[in-house]
């Protein structure tokens, strides 16, 4: 796997990201203005103008492509299409953390693993077990509590957590060209949700400020909820068992539950988003289906058919029969991330 680069890198204050949330919020408010290049950040080329070509021939009122604005569903996947998820996803960072932060409450931690590799700061040991640990770690840090009391967890942990390669805040290891694709897309009429196998709790405290996505257009992850009254006030409290995994197979089941429309742009990176390009470019009319290949070691990562995060073997292989495009970070995008002007 090939690492970033270690040329200087930018890392911003913590205003920055809400530069450029601030910009993307005026950007979607704004209409669009004849002339201007609405993805300034992509390289002029096929997976640039396939971009705009299917927007302008989905919008085109009275021609034989058009799709009501009601119709025109777009789904993102979230790590590797919208931000980072080298050299592990983000909410594990954040899983990790959150083991730490509870350690005291739980001194048997120090002898049982994968708390204890954890600890020891030996990640490649606590996820040598593989889904089971990674299962009961997510069980130890994300239940027990309210869903009032994670959100603001989450909330507070993502105003400062760091990449530890990048020294990037995680939420400005967000893609610039993929702000711009969410703005024009919102500028011409859809209505844009993301579809991730990360925790949909996890997600909504901090979608809508770095991405302009409200917590009702997310769809994720999700482990069981309950209502009870605690001191005599509703609360709903998070519990440790699983209620619904959204990768793969399980990503077209959940849009269907969440939206009940089947989308007409798809947006992915990995053999986890194969599933929903298949139903959604398998559509009737036009459709449109759009793979983000990390081919960018020096201001990003390389990685596709070896990749243990963010595999893209059989969707690569797919992606020219089922007439996906596939957008090459190296060669397709002029930048890798917002940066504030």
């Amino acid at each position: 796997m090939s690492r970033i680069s270690k040329k200087p890198l930018f890392v911003h204050r913590s205003s920055s990201l809400l530069v450029c949330g601030f910009l993307l919020a005026v950007s979607c408010c704004a209409n669009p203005v004849r002339g201007e290049d609405p993805l300034p950040s992509w390289n002029d080329g096929a997976a640039k103008q396939s971009i705009i070509s299917f927007v302008a021939r989905v919008t085109a009122e009275g021609a034989p492509g058009f799709v009501p604005v009601a119709e025109r569903i777009a789904t993102f996947d979230n790590d590797g299409t919208l931000w980072g998820e080298q050299p592990m996803y983000f909410q594990a960072f954040f899983i990790f953390d959150r083991i730490k932060t509870l350690a005291p409450q739980h001194p048997e931690w120090k002898d049982k693993e994968p708390f204890a590799s954890v600890l020891r700061g030996d990640v490649k040991s606590a996820l040598a077990g593989g889904e089971h640990a990674l299962l009961e770690m997510v069980m130890a840090t994300h239940a027990g509590m309210t869903t009032e009391e994670f959100d603001q967890i989450v909330k507070d942990w993502i105003t400062t957590a760091k990449h530890p390669v990048s020294g990037r805040l995680f939420t400005q290891m967000v893609y610039q060209p993929m702000l711009e694709l969410l703005t024009y897309l919102r500028a011409n009429g859809f209505k844009i949700y993301i579809v991730s196998g990360g925790g949909i709790e996890f997600m909504r405290p901090w979608t809508e400020r770095v991405y302009g996505i409200p917590p009702e257009q997310v769809i994720g992850s999700s482990i069981r909820t309950k209502f009870e009254l605690r001191d005599g006030r509703p609360v709903l409290v998070r519990l440790p068992e699983i209620n619904f995994i959204d990768d793969k197979a399980g990503k077209p089941v959940g849009i269907q539950q969440h939206i009940g429309r089947r989308p007409i742009a798809a947006f992915g990176n990995s053999d986890g988003d194969f599933e929903m390009l298949d139903w959604t470019t398998s559509g009737s009319g036009l459709r449109f289906g759009l793979i983000v290949h990390h081919t960018d070691a020096d201001r990003e990562w390389a990685y596709d058919r070896s990749s243990h995060v963010g595999k893209l073997d059989k969707g690569l292989n797919a992606a020219a029969a089922k007439g996906w495009t596939v957008v090459s970070m190296q060669d397709d995008w002029k930048t890798i991330y917002c940066v504030a002007p």
